[in-house]
């Protein structure tokens, strides 16, 4: 994707070069306060990503991936690779048996709440950094509770709390008081917000979380370099060890993503799959769970888009973790319209979300929206009508799936 593609003048223009030039930091070195892990994970995942080469497997790797009952990352590979697109029926033909055998006809609900849009990171893809104008807004303590009634009142008993990516605006004990007033109305209370050492992780478990969602954007560090010019977030590695010190911070799950688009997919999406992999043989009790986003319009550039990433390699990918890791949870969000997300969940994806919105305060309905949203969604069912088109498929909507005693 060039530069181009991704900003305008509102995000990026000659004053905001010409700061980011004299504050612009080593992408792979840490800063002070981030814990540095003792894991070969990061090494592993790099090294196999550099050598994936999809370009040599054949049909017949493709169908003999096909053909095992626990696939290698070799298979995994096969899968990902363009001999896959031809073979995609038989693919998702298999991937269907396979998820209908692990989780049967069953779909999880939840829905996303934005409680902060604040951002101290400059990525000139997405729609709340700290460059682009648009409204910004925190919620108070009373104002979540108000967010987490009205979700609660739609049937759902999982929510996921988001924030920006701010420890100034949205700090560690202000996303604990989120968990521990989501944990009143839900089974199941999830994170994606900036990442954090394993104590934090541990405290906020404590408070009420259960797992932890963590998109690496893009696993090519020199991409990754071009596209997060300041910010935390710019940290390389502190980011792709985010989900171990969750692990170790006692989280019950951790969620992996590639933003599909902002580089090569395939290549994202094995690493993605590697990643997610090597952490489960290391941590076998932990859940593994993958999105698949693809790259959405933001406010102020509507141009944006998943490039080469269209229908079919998106079910390719969801395809190819499924086949990989039978047991994961797989989502699709709402940044895919209605026809593909009911096609993805027939097929391979185990959890939907519904009703929802990507601003900040909007789920109570008394009042408009205080902050704007991070990108533009394209399936704006309500909890009702996607849990009645699930059942149209004869899939089985599970709004709770888990009970404490």
């Amino acid at each position: 994707m060039d530069e181009q593609t991704c900003v305008n003048e509102s995000i990026l223009n000659d004053d905001i070069r010409e700061w980011q030039k004299k504050n612009r930091i080593d992408h792979m070195s840490y800063l002070p306060g981030m814990e540095v892990l003792k894991s070969d994970v990061e090494a592993q995942v790099t090294a196999a990503m550099n050598s994936y080469d999809y370009t040599k497997y054949t049909a017949d790797d493709v169908r003999r991936a096909l053909g095992h009952e626990n696939r290698s990352p070799e298979d995994f590979a096969a899968l990902l690779s363009p001999a896959a697109l031809p073979l995609l029926e038989e693919v998702a033909q298999c991937a269907r048996t396979e998820t209908r055998k692990h989780f049967g006809n069953s779909v999880n609900m939840f829905t996303p709440v934005y409680i902060a849009n604040y951002c101290e990171n400059f990525c000139i893809y997405c729609g709340f950094n700290c460059h682009n104008k648009i409204r910004r807004a925190i919620l108070s303590a009373e104002e979540i509770e108000r967010e987490m009634e009205a979700v609660a009142r739609s049937g759902l008993r999982e929510v996921l709390i988001l924030t920006g990516e701010s420890r100034k605006h949205s700090d560690v004990e202000y996303i604990a008081g989120a968990c521990m007033t989501a944990r009143k109305y839900f089974k199941v209370v999830g994170l994606e917000v900036y990442p954090m050492n394993s104590d934090e992780y541990a405290y906020l478990h404590k408070c009420g979380a259960d797992y932890v969602t963590v998109f690496q954007e893009t696993y090519n560090s020199d991409k990754y370099e071009s596209l997060h010019l300041s910010g935390h977030k710019r940290i390389f590695p502190y980011r792709l060890n985010a989900q171990e010190r969750a692990l170790r911070g006692g989280m019950r799950g951790v969620g992996f993503a590639a933003l599909l688009g902002l580089d090569d997919f395939r290549k994202d999406a094995f690493a993605t799959g590697m990643h997610a992999y090597l952490l489960q043989r290391k941590y076998p009790h932990a859940e593994i769970a993958f999105s698949c986003p693809r790259l959405r319009p933001i406010i102020n550039n509507d141009k944006i888009g998943p490039m080469d990433v269209h229908e079919p390699q998106l079910l390719q990918t969801v395809c190819a973790y499924r086949l990989f890791m039978p047991f994961a949870g797989i989502t699709i969000s709402t940044r895919e319209c209605a026809r593909v997300r009911d096609h993805l969940v027939n097929i391979a994806a185990t959890k939907i979300s519904a009703g929802v919105s990507t601003a900040i305060g909007e789920h109570a309905g008394d009042t408009e929206a205080k902050g704007d949203g991070q990108f533009e969604i394209s399936d704006m069912r309500s909890v009702e009508e996607v849990y009645n088109g699930l059942l149209g498929q004869k899939l089985q909507p599970v709004m709770q799936d888990y009970v404490y005693v």
